[in-house]
C-alpha cells in the first residue's frame, strides 16, 4: 500500500500545484486523473470496477430521467442497485455466506464443502458503492436531476479525499461543488483546511498510530493477561478507532477544502452523547443518514407502530454491522447497537431524566459503546467470549502508569472535542491570538513530522479495510 500519512502529502502538493496552475475548466480532469491514479496505488486492476460502478450509475441515472413511465424507470434503478450490490456482494462477502451456508447445513445434518475464493477486497468499495446508490436512488425519487456530464459524475464517485473512507456523500451535495471548480478559493477555507489537516493527523500520528499496537497487543494475547490488563486494551481501541477514523475525515475534509469544496461532518464529539441514539447522531454521520434515509425509513422507520420500529431499527443496524465486514462479529456488534437503539427508543417514551444526570448518562453511554468495540475487534467469537468473561472476572493487577496513560489520552480527548462541543464552534483555535496559534501550529506540525520520520512503516487508517 503506498499512500499513508507519510507519502501522501507529497501526491497532496502535486494535485495542489496542478490544480492552481491549471485553466479553471482543466480543473476537474486533473482532479479526475488524480483521483484514480491516487486509487491505482492500491491496485490498478480495481480503477475497472470504479469505472464500472460510474458508468452503470450514470447510464442508469438518465434512463430512470428519461424514461416513458415510473414503471419502466424503476428497471433502471434496479440494475444500479442490483449491480452495485452484486459488485459488492462478490467481493466482500461470497466466501462469508459460502461458509456460513456450509455452517448452517451441518447443523441440519447435511454435510456441505464450502466452494471459496481468493478475493482481494477493493479498498473503500462500501464506501463509493454506497455513495454511486444513493445517486440513481435520489434521481428515482426525483430529488436531483440526473448529471450530464460523465467527467463531472466520474468525479463524483472517484473524487480521492474522501474515496476510499468517506464521508459517503450525497450527490445533492457533493455534485454542484464538483461542478463549479472555477470559483476562487476563499482564503478563509484554506485557513480551515489546514486547521483540519493539522487536526487530523495530531489524531492519526500523534495519538491513534502511537497507542495502537497496546490494544493489538491486548487482543492478540488476552489468554495470559489479566481482567485489568483487558480493560485497558479494550478503552485503548476505545480511543484508537475514533482517533484514527475522526483523524482521516479530518483530513478528507481538510483537503477538500483546499480545493473550494465542503465535505459533510461525519463525527460531532460522540463519545460526548448522552445517549445511543444521540451517539449514532454523532458517529459516522455519513453512514447513519444513509441507512436512515435508504433503508430504515423505506422500512416503515416509526410510522406502523413501535413493535415495527423495534424491528426496523434491528434490521438497519444488522445490515450496517454487516456493512462493516463480512463477520459474524461485525453483525453481533450491529445486534448490540440494535438492541441498544431500540431499548432507549422505548425507555424515552417513558420521560427524560434531569439534566443534573448528563454527566452520568454520558459515561455510562460510553461504557454502553466501549462494550460493542470488543466485538467490532475481536476476530471470532471465541475470542470475544474469551475477552467478555475475563473482563468481568477482575482478576489480576492494575498496572497504575497503564491507567495514567489512559487518563492523560481521555484529558486529550476532552481537550480536543469538548471546547467544540461547547462553543459548536469548528475551529476555536481560528480565534486566539496569531502568537498562540503559531505556536500550536509549529509545535504539533514538528512532533508529527518527527514522529513520521522515525517510523519504519506507517499505520493504515482502519477503515481501509471496510
Amino acid at each position: 500500500m503506498l499512500f499513508n500519512t507519510i507519502s501522501f502529502p507529497f501526491f497532496l502538493a502535486a494535485t495542489l500545484v496542478g490544480f492552481f496552475l491549471s485553466p479553471p475548466k482543466w480543473r476537474s480532469y486533473l482532479l479526475l486523473v488524480a483521483s484514480y491514479i491516487f486509487y491505482s496505488f492500491w491496485n490498478v486492476k480495481f480503477c475497472g470496477l470504479l469505472l464500472l460502478s460510474t458508468l452503470v450509475d450514470f447510464y442508469c441515472g438518465k434512463g430512470i430521467a428519461g424514461a416513458p413511465s415510473r414503471e419502466k424507470g424503476r428497471r433502471f434503478l434496479l440494475i444500479s442497485i442490483a449491480t452495485n450490490l452484486g459488485i459488492l456482494g462478490f467481493f466482500k462477502y461470497f466466501n462469508f455466506f459460502a461458509d456460513s451456508f456450509a455452517d448452517f447445513s451441518a447443523l441440519i445434518g447435511w454435510q456441505v464443502h464450502p466452494f471459496t475464493l481468493n478475493i482481494i477486497l477493493p479498498v473503500g468499495i462500501s464506501f463509493y458503492t454506497f455513495q454511486t446508490m444513493s445517486y440513481t436512488i435520489e434521481v428515482w425519487r426525483g430529488e436531483i436531476k440526473p448529471c450530464d456530464n460523465l467527467r463531472d459524475f466520474a468525479l463524483y464517485v472517484s473524487f480521492f479525499p474522501q474515496l476510499v473512507a468517506g464521508p459517503i456523500e450525497r450527490a445533492s451535495h457533493l455534485l454542484p461543488q464538483l461542478q463549479n471548480l472555477a470559483k476562487p478559493i476563499d482564503r478563509r477555507l484554506i485557513h480551515q483546511g489546514a486547521l483540519l489537516i493539522l487536526t487530523g493527523y495530531i489524531k492519526k500520528v500523534i495519538l491513534s498510530d502511537q497507542i495502537s499496537p497496546y490494544a493489538d497487543q491486548a487482543f492478540e494475547n488476552w489468554q495470559s493477561l489479566g481482567s485489568f490488563d483487558l480493560w485497558e486494551g479494550l478503552l485503548i481501541f476505545t480511543l484508537q478507532i475514533y482517533f484514527d477514523f475522526s483523524g482521516y475525515t479530518d483530513i478528507a475534509r481538510g483537503v477538500s477544502k483546499w480545493f473550494g469544496i465542503d465535505l459533510m461532518i461525519n463525527f460531532r464529539q460522540p463519545y460526548l452523547a448522552e445517549n445511543i441514539t444521540e451517539f449514532w447522531h454523532r458517529w459516522h454521520i455519513s453512514l447513519s443518514t444513509w441507512l436512515k434515509e435508504y433503508l430504515y425509513i423505506p422500512l416503515g422507520g416509526n410510522r406502523k407502530g413501535p413493535a415495527r420500529t423495534y424491528m426496523n431499527l434491528m434490521i438497519t443496524m444488522l445490515l450496517g454491522g454487516l456493512w462493516h465486514g463480512a463477520n459474524l462479529t461485525f453483525v453481533f456488534w450491529g445486534f448490540l447497537h440494535g438492541l441498544y437503539l431500540a431499548v432507549h427508543k422505548f425507555v424515552g417514551r417513558r420521560g427524560n431524566t434531569p439534566s443534573a444526570f448528563r454527566p452520568i448518562k454520558i459515561v455510562f453511554t460510553h461504557f454502553l459503546v466501549i462494550l460493542t468495540w470488543l466485538p467490532f475487534r475481536s476476530p471470532d467469537f471465541a475470542t470475544m467470549w474469551g475477552i467478555l468473561k475475563k473482563l468481568f472476572s477482575f482478576q489480576g493487577t492494575i498496572d497504575l502508569p497503564a491507567y495514567g496513560m489512559l487518563a492523560v489520552l481521555y484529558g486529550v480527548l476532552f481537550l480536543l472535542d469538548y471546547p467544540v462541543h461547547k462553543t459548536r464552534d469548528e475551529y476555536p483555535i481560528l480565534r486566539l491570538p496569531a502568537f498562540f496559534r503559531m505556536t500550536y501550529y509549529t509545535v504539533t506540525s514538528l512532533l508529527i513530522v518527527f514522529l513520521l520520520l522515525s517510523v519504519k512503516e506507517a499505520r493504515p487508517f482502519v477503515y481501509f479495510q471496510f
